[in-house]
């Protein structure tokens, strides 16, 4: 069975839901080409576009999910809690996808949906990408060359431990930076707490929360959430956020690294990691029969014991 993601507003609040149809796609890991779905609230940044990239953004489903390419123009798109239970933090999502395409209902609107469900505010950015072929089988060929040599990379015993690609991310910074810039200059109409605006990021996203965290000037975040992100260490600046990370085992990029936490640990920064034994990457909200699957419960209860959603006053 598949499903058709709808976004709609509903009194006000913007909706998603999730209406389950005889399919239409194979859930598995085939491309299909798919058209552009509506996003009516997705709002332009005004960032600009990106250089060399003669191709247009175009859509395909995997796994039986919903993903875009060949982004130009980035778009923040808010679901907005019910005000019944609204506490007023809120969170950029940032969906994953090696920076040429986005998981967008994966990792971007289904968690966008399970946060403003907990009365949490968020916010999907849906940023810039680098150029990938036009054609979707073009695009494919790329894609599991690459797949395949992380593969034989992570199997090999003999092969040096894998560092993700260190990409040249000043669009999706500037995206980034733009997304929480009107974050603050909308606070008020959409009850966001200037105080509690945390991060979360998938994989590519997951990087992009770290950059935005160790390199931005014009971001301030509370708090941060790494969901299979890179795992070297890094250099922390002054007062960087608390940080939530959840990786798995087999995930093929991992190789036992944890550099990361104890940057944050040495630095003496909250900091929590939850090591799945199984997941793989890419898991969103879950997989069924993983591990994994109770990562965002305890992201929620790390968000309540911190008094990161406590509710304003």
């Amino acid at each position: 069975m598949s499903k058709k993601i709808k976004l709609t507003v509903f009194n006000g609040v913007l909706a998603l839901f999730i209406i389950f149809q005889t399919p239409v796609f194979a859930q598995d890991g085939k491309m299909y080409p798919i058209e552009a779905p509506d996003e009516p609230n997705a709002i332009p940044l005004g960032t600009g576009g990106v250089d060399n990239q003669p191709a247009t953004e175009s859509w395909f489903r995997q796994w039986g999910d919903p993903m875009a390419r060949n982004i130009t123009t980035a778009t923040l798109t808010p679901f907005l809690a019910n005000p019944k239970i609204a506490n007023g933090t809120s969170v950029i999502v940032a969906p994953g996808g090696g920076f040429m395409w986005l998981s967008m209902g994966n990792e971007g609107w289904e968690v966008a949906q399970a946060l403003a469900d907990r009365g949490i505010n968020a916010f999907v950015l849906k940023y810039r990408l680098q150029p990938t072929p036009a054609t979707l089988e073009g695009f494919d060929n790329i894609m599991n060359r690459r797949f395949d040599d992380a593969a034989k990379s992570a199997d090999s015993e003999a092969a040096p431990k894998r560092e993700r690609p260190r990409w040249d991310l000043s669009n999706q910074l500037e995206d980034a930076e733009a997304a929480y810039a009107m974050m603050l200059d909308r606070a008020e109409e959409w009850g966001v707490n200037k105080d509690k605006i945390g991060m979360i990021g998938f994989s590519a996203g997951a990087g992009l929360t770290m950059a935005t965290t160790l390199q931005s000037k014009k971001v301030k975040l509370s708090f941060i959430g790494q969901i299979y992100g890179g795992m070297n260490a890094v250099e922390l600046p002054e007062n960087p956020p608390a940080m939530f990370m959840a990786v798995a085992t087999d995930d093929f990029l991992f190789n036992g690294e944890f550099g990361v936490i104890k940057s944050w640990y040495d630095a003496k920064v909250p900091v929590e990691l939850h090591l799945y034994q199984n997941g793989g990457h890419g898991f969103g909200l879950g997989n069924p029969d993983r591990t994994s699957n109770t990562w965002f419960d305890a992201f929620i209860h790390w968000l309540d014991v911190n008094k990161f959603i406590t509710p304003i006053n």
